[in-house]
């Protein structure tokens, strides 16, 4: 009886450390749950939205543009951002006073941004931004409320920086889905 117990103790013991042990690598290696806190993503994700982000699609190919993704802010230890890619790397990304964006000179067509850039908001992309090998240029969807790389305290994002890109809201339900391209 006591065999028999003692077994079973065990058996359930490495169970747990699998489920556990798994569990671990799904979180380090695969998604990672996160919540958004603010409005900078808005209309497209709101402050309270929670989702999954895919940590392990950037292992077999590169960020393209118009993907969200997750980034940590360099400032602030356990605090991540979560951006739309506008500009690539070697690319020049400048917006005008009109707030219309170009990359490489040419006027990016794209239906994002919650309003039109107001001129106080356009930040350091008055001037042209060359973008290096490894250098992505992020902003957020509600233009006017965000903290991107049109501010020296974002900057430019490296791809080492790049944490995952957003995948699926998981909550609140009324909107869940995949994000994707428009």
């Amino acid at each position: 009886m006591k065999k028999k117990i003692l077994k079973e103790l065990m058996s359930t013991a490495i169970y747990l450390l699998v489920v556990l042990g798994l569990t671990w690598l799904l979180i380090t290696y695969v998604i990672q749950r996160t919540e958004v806190d603010g409005s900078s993503m808005e209309p497209t994700l709101s402050s309270g939205d929670n989702l999954f982000v895919d940590k392990i699609s950037y292992r077999f190919h590169d960020p393209e543009r118009f993907d969200i993704i997750v980034f940590p802010f360099r400032y602030k230890e356990n605090t991540f951002y979560i951006k739309r890619i506008i500009g690539m790397p070697g690319e020049t990304v400048q917006i005008d006073t009109d707030g219309s964006i170009y990359i490489n000179g040419e006027k990016l067509s794209e239906s994002y941004g919650k309003e039109i850039i107001r001129p106080e908001t356009i930040g350091r992309a008055i001037n042209p931004i060359v973008l290096g090998e490894n250098e992505y240029f992020v902003m957020g969807d509600n233009r006017n409320n965000s903290s991107d790389s049109r501010t020296e305290a974002v900057g430019n994002i490296s791809r080492s920086d790049i944490i995952g890109r957003a995948w699926i809201r998981i909550w609140p339900f009324k909107d869940m889905g995949i994000l994707k391209h428009q």
